[in-house]
This record gives C-alpha cells, sequence and structure tokens, in this order.
C-alpha cells in the first residue's frame, strides 16, 4: 500500500482553465492575481511552494481588458539593457497599440508570480490571445456542463449490457 496519500500522478495532473478577459468584469490587477494563483496550483490541496504543480490557463480577448482609473495612460513599464543611457519607458496605451492586451496581462501576472526560478516555468503555461479564437480548444475541459459521454453508442451498449447482466 502506497505510503503518501494524495499526492498521486493524477493529483499533479495539469488541467486546462479558459479566461474571458472581455467578458469578465474584474479588473486587471484582480484578474492577474487569480491567474497567478491556479499557475501556482494554490487551488490544488497538493499545493507546495518548491514544487510546480500549477495548470494551464488560456487568456482570450485580451484587446478587451479592463483597467481602473488613469492607468492605460499614466502606468509606465521600463526596459534597461545594462548600459549606461539605455533607460526606456512605455505608456500601457503604447503597449497596447505595439504588443496589444496579452502582454500587458503577462506583464501583470509575471510581476505576481513568486521571484524564483520556478516563475518563467509558470509564466509559460499562460497563453493569451487577443481575440476569442484559440488552438486549445480540445485540451479544455468543462468541468459541470453536461457531458455528452452517456450518448456514445458503446457506452449505451455497455449500459444495456449492465442492465441485463442484473
Amino acid at each position: 500500500m502506497s505510503q503518501t496519500v494524495g499526492k498521486t500522478r493524477l493529483a499533479y495532473s495539469r488541467a486546462w482553465h479558459l479566461v474571458d478577459v472581455g467578458s469578465d468584469g474584474r479588473s486587471l490587477g484582480r484578474l492577474a492575481s487569480s491567474i497567478a494563483l491556479i499557475l501556482m496550483g494554490k487551488n490544488k490541496p497538493i499545493y507546495d511552494p518548491s514544487t510546480d504543480c500549477g495548470d494551464y490557463v488560456v487568456a482570450v480577448g485580451c484587446h478587451d481588458l479592463h483597467t481602473t482609473g488613469k492607468k492605460r495612460f499614466q502606468k509606465k513599464y521600463y526596459t534597461h539593457t545594462t548600459r549606461p543611457g539605455s533607460l526606456r519607458s512605455m505608456t500601457m496605451d503604447k503597449m497596447f497599440e505595439k504588443w496589444g492586451g496579452g502582454e500587458v496581462l503577462r506583464r501583470a501576472v509575471r510581476g505576481m508570480l513568486p521571484k524564483n526560478r520556478l516563475r518563467d516555468k509558470r509564466l509559460a503555461r499562460l497563453k493569451t490571445f487577443e481575440g476569442v479564437d484559440h488552438p486549445y480548444k480540445d485540451n479544455i475541459v468543462r468541468i459541470g456542463a453536461p457531458s455528452n459521454i452517456g450518448a456514445l453508442p458503446e457506452v449505451k451498449a455497455a449500459f444495456q449490457e449492465a442492465k441485463t447482466s442484473q
């Protein structure tokens, strides 16, 4: 019998979560913090800070990212190449024009992840898209939605066989 209770391969399996940024009423920071929790795996009972047990997150509709106040025009993002005089700044509005809302969301989530060697691995599981279409439709499983598994002919035949054998 196993000595580790609950820490099975099924517990460490990664699920895919879909976040529709355009229809979500939350602002950028609140949305980014909930995405960061899913990427870290804090929604799972087996969470451990030193292990990477988080899930995948697919964020669609990033062009409709909601911010509060005048953040879109006043917040600045800074980059530096470590060379003297190479400090560059860009407002959030320019970031939206140049790279889109996905990069803004990615930077917000990156700032909320722990600053350790797992941060880049966790951030790689965040997939952002400007529109609603994405290539990960087969990976996302809707929990709680009506299932079509019972309509399959193999499953119906198995149920009929089980009923007749009783």
